[in-house]
């Protein structure tokens, strides 16, 4: 009898074809982030390599005293227009009452940028009166001032101020050829006074000096373009926007628009010194940092390679990959990378594990199951049951990353730009990299005949254990949530008995600058500092023989102790500078960060409620709310700094817990889709079982580069790896015991409310009390 053709072969065709694109895919990215790593290099933050130091001075005017309040103004509109220069994670903090000091790392035209910051930027709009003959030909209430060919222009009193204008962006005509243009949006008050006097101007004839309008930027008409003829005299431009014509270069229209966007400073700034300064974290400090970055890097690629045996080699090569796709992404962008920065990369080598271990442990289910003829055809229906898990896990973060990017500055703003490209690169690396490489590899006749060596052929020791107990964790959920309330009552203890000890980021402190008789290695005073009872001194080299200490606020005895420190390491030392200092992170960067988290938070909610369901996203970010609260009340017990270290910290244990309940509640999801008739308690323990090996996993892989960082890194590092350390244990417990409990009971008051009962029919029509279920077997 003639044997027919197999029907998979067009199948396998398929695969082999998406297996080839999706190689191609690979290597492009691989090839382009290798040209941009090897051409492009990383900007390295003040505290790794130091940068340029200018000091500003406010000065006070006929209307406004450059006092406290007008300086800390200055502060907040000086951050704007750096943000807008391009630079990152800045250091800028008001100095005394009336000085600012500013630290750009990696600055290449300082000049430049002092100069920018130092323009007052005071924009207005004025009706132009007609010409005049000289600069003192000016009648009652008027002004003259030439403009940009010299001409002189007699002007009114302002009818639009910056206050008016809503934004500004520097444009390239291509189409007329006129070159670069400023195009500048008006507030909604502001549009309709544009709209008067471009009105008005249009009443007089073409050619005439009033049919022109001055747009004016410290005192100096940078444009007076006449009203196009097409304006009807009284009916203006409307649409609240204008554009700033000139002979502007790529550099001087960008430069024009975001001195305009950000606003006129409230007092004129002069530039006192510009200098060079030294990076705040010594030499001794980085290398310990990075050390332990190697080491936790090799012990978490140990772990992976000893629980998935061949698989866990080619996730741990895709993982090197993903580090060099996030580096070029980092250098691609202009980022700038400070040591918290480079601590959390290091740990999202770790975090991006989780992603291949959904992966691997799908697909020892399948094998288990003995549904897949092949661990081929495993690691395929592996790849897809975990796409889901995957997607909305990292969806949901690049919301928290979009969010803080837009809504947030500063460090915030710098931490979403680093969420964002880790969490984009981790995709990359584990749906298309490893997926090509395992499949690759899963496909060869020696690992056909030897598929135990794929590590992915068994079920592993931790879910042999839960198949055999079969354990009911949540039998009784309401005691679970009553175990984490108490958890949640003394962490919160903490912060109103002990108090949150924030770091001089957020307080200010005291600033003082020595000159010394001899050039002082900066790790030298640091730990002559720390011996003497000041360990959180940030210490930095300063011109020549020049060192800046900035500590938290200190008596005059603490301040004569510093002083004696920095002489006896120094061979002599002359106090040349001593000031208070305001926060680096001010109250509108707070405010901004503050409504930003928020935001994301609700944005989270909002999308785990429609792609799942609003139990499970309230669930969600109920165990959130609990993760920060005891991180927060745990480093209140302990006395231990809130700054901005911890600041990111704290953001990535946020990231970290709703990762770990999303993926539980997309276990849920499934299983209610195929075992209705099971009650909701044994569905969602049944859940947490088949995840748990993949949080064991998942959470080792952390801990291990975290535990690196705690007891090899220096400093700061040591305070930001135990606050993830202990977020990622809290965030593992709350995912298992705070959401499933709270979901749970949640879906047990929704039951009740639409049956008007308080318990469910169990077996045999016996009632069961809310909260508990009978088991029931699955048909």
């Amino acid at each position: 009898m003639k044997r027919s053709r197999p029907p998979s072969r067009p199948r396998t065709r398929s695969r082999s074809r998406s297996l080839h694109v999706r190689a191609l895919v690979a290597l492009a990215v691989l090839a382009a982030s290798v040209a941009i790593a090897l051409t492009l290099p990383v900007r390295l933050g003040l505290d790794l390599r130091g940068g340029t130091q200018i000091v500003l001075e406010t000065r006070s005017t006929e209307t406004t005293e450059a006092d406290r309040e007008a300086t800390d103004r200055t502060v907040e509109v000086l951050r704007g227009r750096i943000d807008a220069l391009g630079v990152a994670e800045p250091t800028i903090v008001r100095s005394g009452e009336n000085r600012v000091v500013v630290e750009l790392p990696g600055v290449q035209d300082p000049k430049r940028a002092a100069d920018v910051l130092g323009r007052t930027a005071q924009l207005t709009v004025h009706p132009v009166l007609g010409a005049a003959e000289s600069a003192t030909d000016a009648g009652d209430g008027e002004r003259v001032v030439p403009d940009e060919s010299g001409q002189y222009l007699r002007l009114t009193d302002a009818a639009l101020t910056g206050q008016d204008v809503k934004g500004a962006d520097a444009r390239f005509d291509q189409q007329s050829g006129a070159g670069w243009h400023v195009t500048v949006d008006f507030e909604d008050a502001g549009s309709d006074r544009w709209a008067r006097v471009t009105g008005e101007a249009a009443c007089h004839p073409a050619g005439d000096a009033q049919r022109r309008v001055a747009i004016v930027l410290d005192n100096k008409i940078i444009s007076s373009p006449q009203v196009d003829p097409s304006v009807a005299c009284g009916a203006g431009i409307t649409g609240g926007s204008t554009q700033i014509t000139g002979s502007f270069d790529d550099a001087e229209a960008r430069e024009l628009a975001l001195l305009v966007k950000g606003g006129a400073l409230p007092v004129p700034v002069e530039t006192i010194e510009q200098r060079t300064i030294g990076a705040t974290l010594g030499d001794e400090a980085i290398s310990a940092g990075a050390w332990a970055a190697v080491v936790g890097t090799a012990l978490t690629a140990l772990f992976i390679v000893a629980v998935y045996r061949l698989m866990g080699a080619l996730a741990t090569v895709a993982l090197l990959c993903y580090g060099l796709i996030s580096y070029a992404a980092l250098a691609a962008v202009g980022a700038t990378l400070t040591l918290p920065g480079l601590a959390g990369f290091v740990l999202s080598i770790g975090m991006a594990v989780d992603a291949n271990v959904l992966v691997f442990e799908r697909a020892r289910e399948e094998q288990a199951a003995r549904t897949r003829p092949s661990t081929r055809s495993a690691l395929t229906a592996g790849f897809r049951s975990a796409f889901s898990a995957i997607a909305d896990s990292n969806i949901t973060t690049l919301i928290a990353a979009a969010l803080l990017f837009f809504l947030a500055s500063g460090p915030v703003k710098g931490f979403g730009v680093t969420l964002g490209i880790g969490v984009l690169a981790s995709m990359v690396s584990a749906l298309v990299i490893t997926r090509v490489l395992a499949e690759f590899a899963a496909g060869r006749p020696a690992v056909l005949r030897r598929p135990r060596v794929t590590g992915i052929s068994s079920t592993g020791p931790v879910r042999d254990a839960l198949l055999r107990r079969d354990p009911f964790l949540m039998r009784r959920p309401r005691r679970w949530l009553a175990a984490s309330t108490a958890v949640l009552v003394v962490a919160g203890a903490g912060i109103l008995v002990r108090g949150l000890d924030f770091g001089i980021e957020f307080t200010g402190g005291r600033l003082v600058e020595y000159s010394t008789a001899t050039r002082v290695d900066p790790d030298r005073a640091r730990d002559a500092l720390a011996d003497a009872g000041f360990p959180r001194a940030v210490v930095q080299s300063s011109g020549d023989s020049g060192l800046t200490v900035r500590t938290e606020e200190l008596t005059d005895a603490e301040a004569a102790t510093v002083t004696r420190t920095v002489a006896d390491v120094g061979g002599g030392a002359e106090r040349i500078r001593d000031e208070l200092i305001g926060p680096s992170l001010g109250e509108e960067l707070r405010r901004d960060a503050l409504i930003a988290l928020g935001l994301a938070l609700a944005a989270q909610l909002a999308y785990l409620a429609a792609r799942f369901r609003l139990l499970f996203g309230t669930a969600a970010v109920g165990a959130l709310a609990h993760d920060v609260v005891v991180l927060v009340g745990v480093f209140a017990w302990l006395g231990k700094p809130v700054d901005g270290v911890f600041l990111a910290a704290l953001l990535t244990v946020i990231g970290y817990s709703v990762n770990d309940s999303v993926v539980l509640f997309d276990r849920v999801r499934e299983l209610l889709g195929r075992e209705r008739r099971t009650p909701f308690d044994r569905l969602t323990n049944d859940a947490i079982l088949q995840t748990l090996p993949r949080t064991v996993n998942t959470g080792m892989g952390a801990v291990l580069i975290l535990a690196s960082l705690a007891v090899l890194a220096d400093g700061s590092l040591t305070d930001f790896a135990l606050a993830l350390l202990i977020g990622v244990a809290v965030g593992t417990y709350s995912s298992v015991f705070t959401a499933s409990p709270l979901a749970i009971a949640l879906h047990g008051r929704a039951a009740g409310s639409r049956s008007g009962r308080s318990g469910e029919p169990g077996k045999n029509g016996k009632r069961v009390p809310a909260g508990r279920t009978e088991r029931q077997e699955v048909p």
